[in-house]
């Protein structure tokens, strides 16, 4: 299967992954042809894109770090446990589940520690916030995991990362949602969620102590201009750190009402560019291997003219993945593939870009 974003889809593609709908109902299912009136309802629903299958690219497996089947679950009762916050108490068993759902994570990325992380997320606008969570915690864990941070010390990890934005329960949705710029005042009503998220974290939750850094501390920069104590450096707790990165890049790579998402590539860039400085150096380096910046199934531009689906990555070499060419400038071409990992008639080939759409 292969990419595609959203303004590309053509009628008669076939679905290449499910999607799920603003309560993570399903909303349609692996294998669907896309109609003119499905696909408008994906994009009214806020998909940046979706996988199609097709003759190309109908080998191409995406490798999930987790499953679809614990990442839906999870979703489910991170938003339970959200809802059930803003309305008064969150139940025992909400909480038992929130615990239960990260031991989970935490085995299978073990099982797992090995795989890049490989696919673009399919978020819509309407789940979010809940899958933003589930992301941040699974980004987390897997820079613990590529620490060496034992089992137990990653499920805290995990557990401060999934809850990192409970504060934004009490702020105003209207400023959270806003469209446009953010006024000063706004801005720092905003502010105050990591605050507000750690005092009720502290107070009502009997969560680790070392979790509470990844709700408080997540939006400290290592330069110290961050808030809400511009703490800088080491002063910053190790989970803060660490989720501070995963928040960030997952963000990115988010479609939001204010913005466009970021692809892959450019929003690792942004986490290089601010290393040492946003940033804590160390834990870049290890998140930037374990990230694919043109995942599989990606289709891209190559600087000789090639044109191709990205095939498979590397963790020490991921600017230099596996590609199906099936296209020479504007003339497609039998398919054919090239690995600019170690095929040394291309060592001087880069990529150029992430493009949008091959030829229907």
């Amino acid at each position: 299967m292969r990419y595609v974003p959203v303004n590309c889809l053509r009628e008669g593609q076939k679905l290449g992954k499910t999607l799920y709908g603003k309560n993570n109902e399903l909303l349609l299912s692996e294998g669907k042809a896309l109609s003119k009136t499905l696909i408008g309802s994906i994009k009214r629903l806020g998909y940046c894109g979706v996988y199609i299958e097709d003759d190309i690219s109908r080998d191409i497996e995406i490798v999930n770090v987790i499953s679809d089947k614990l990442r839906n679950e999870t979703i489910k009762g991170i938003k339970r446990l959200y809802l059930q916050t803003s309305s008064g108490k969150p139940t025992v068993e909400s909480k038992q589940e929130l615990h239960d759902n990260i031991e989970k994570i935490v085995d299978e990325l073990l099982e797992n520690k090995d795989v890049m992380v490989n696919m673009i997320d399919l978020k819509n606008f309407d789940n979010y916030t809940y899958a933003h969570s589930v992301n941040v915690a699974v980004l987390s864990i897997i820079i613990g995991i590529a620490l060496d941070l034992n089992r137990n010390t990653l499920i805290k990890l995990g557990l401060g990362a999934i809850l990192h934005d409970i504060g934004k329960i009490f702020i105003n949705k209207g400023i959270l949602n806003k469209p446009g710029k953010l006024t000063e005042v706004e801005f720092s009503k905003i502010k105050k969620h990591s605050m507000l998220g750690y005092k009720y974290i502290r107070d009502r939750f009997k969560l680790p102590t070392i979790s509470h850094g990844a709700i408080l501390e997540h939006h400290e920069r290592y330069d110290g201009t961050g808030y809400p104590a511009n703490k800088c450096g080491e002063d910053i707790t190790f989970f803060g750190r660490i989720v501070a990165i995963a928040d960030v890049y997952d963000a990115l790579t988010s479609r939001r009402p204010y913005r466009k998402a970021m692809n892959p590539a450019d929003s690792l860039e942004y986490i290089m560019g601010n290393s040492g400085t946003a940033f804590d150096s160390d834990l870049v380096e290890v998140f930037v291997h374990k990230i694919a910046p043109y995942p599989v199934g990606t289709t891209v531009v190559l600087s000789n003219g090639y044109i191709g689906i990205v095939l498979e990555n590397y963790e020490l070499l991921s600017l230099r993945p596996k590609i199906r060419v099936f296209k020479i400038g504007n003339k497609e071409v039998t398919p054919f593939e090239i690995n600019l990992k170690d095929d040394y008639s291309y060592l001087n080939v880069t990529i150029l870009d992430v493009i949008n759409e091959i030829a229907s």
